[in-house]
């Protein structure tokens, strides 16, 4: 009898001292699966704008939190506004762990509103999560009359646009058309830039866009020269966290719903992803070492001075935001396509 509980002691412990190699192993396996490979960061836009910018800043010190620290080549496959990106990270792409993908914040809307070239599914990725919070909001100039949330509704607001489907137009074309704002939207403009100098030299009162766009001016709105009356989001701007949202000025679930879904997908910041099959180890430690990279002081200490915004957004917020995508009923996207301009960025 003695010698049986012996017996099993001994297998208890054998089976313990397993469990205990095991763990530190699997570690080691990924530090030398990724000292002995290169990691590829494919980016779904073309170099210089808002992606590739972060997207190369977040390469350069993502491999000081990986194990085994690999090089990271960044590879831009800007074609048919990221989708050809999306597509490959889902059906082509190694699934290995060396490749990592970031595409269009609007891919998600786009797979939830059925976009015919669209193969990825994006409830079948790893996410990893997202750098930056790129919040659409509505800036007036100074003495334009328009001061407040509540003038946008009581009379004509001029601001510049660039489009139909373009940033600068798509705030106040939905706003308008959902909520009975008064937006006149000029448009002709070649983008943010271009429009900020208008409202400087009063052809416009006032423009919508990202406000990453408009960070370079940033000493002009807490000036008072420029004022933010509006953010098209439910989350409060970081920065500016006094600003009203618009949501505050809805008046049913209908709109309500109509507005989270077209404008969710800037919640989505800047995505990464992994392929759809990655191994769940290799997977699990690319996305500690993606939130690690966000909040690296020295990487932020670059984007601050870059004026890249550099914000974390988990994996699990993500994965949230899809699942309300995916819920949104019939009707709603039915009206969504009616309300949408056609071609957006």
């Amino acid at each position: 009898m003695a010698s049986g509980r012996i017996k099993v002691r001994g297998f208890i412990a054998l089976i313990a001292a397993l469990a205990a190699i095991s763990l530190p192993a699997r570690a080691d396996d990924i530090e030398s699966f990724y000292a002995s490979h290169q990691l590829h960061l494919v980016l779904g836009h073309p170099p210089g704008g808002d992606y590739d910018l972060g997207g190369r800043l977040l390469a350069r010190y993502l491999g000081r939190h990986i194990p085994g620290n690999p090089v990271i080549v960044v590879q831009n496959m800007p074609a048919a506004a990221s989708i050809v990106a999306a597509n490959y990270l889902y059906s082509r792409a190694p699934r290995d762990g060396t490749v990592i993908g970031s595409f269009s914040r609007n891919i998600p809307n786009q797979a939830v509103m059925g976009q015919a070239s669209l193969e990825a599914d994006p409830r079948q990725f790893f996410w990893l999560g997202a750098a930056s919070l790129p919040s659409r909001v509505c800036l007036s100039a100074q003495g334009s009359g328009v001061s407040s949330i509540d003038d946008i509704f009581r009379r004509e607001f001029v601001v510049a646009g660039s489009g139909a489907g373009s940033s600068l137009s798509i705030v106040p074309t939905v706003l308008n058309r959902v909520l009975g704002a008064r937006f006149r939207v000029v448009e002709g403009y070649a983008g943010p830039p271009d429009a900020w100098l208008a409202m400087e030299r009063g052809e416009i009162e006032g423009v919508c866009n990202s406000i990453n766009q408009f960070l370079p001016r940033v000493a002009d709105i807490r000036s008072g020269r420029v004022r933010i009356i509006l953010r098209a989001e439910e989350t409060p701007l970081p920065d500016f966290p006094e600003v009203p949202s618009i949501y505050d000025h809805t008046s049913s679930n209908e709109q309500r719903d109509l507005l989270r879904f077209i404008f969710s997908s800037v919640e989505f910041g800047r995505p990464y992803a992994l392929p759809p099959g990655t191994p769940a180890a290799r997977a699990l430690a690319l996305r500690a070492a993606f939130e690690a990279t966000l909040r690296d002081p020295d990487l932020l200490t670059e984007a601050k001075s870059a004026h890249i915004d550099m914000t974390l957004r988990p994996a699990g917020e993500l994965v949230s935001l899809l699942d309300k995508l995916y819920a949104t009923p019939g009707e709603t996207l039915d009206a969504i396509s009616k309300i949408m301009p056609a071609g957006r960025d």
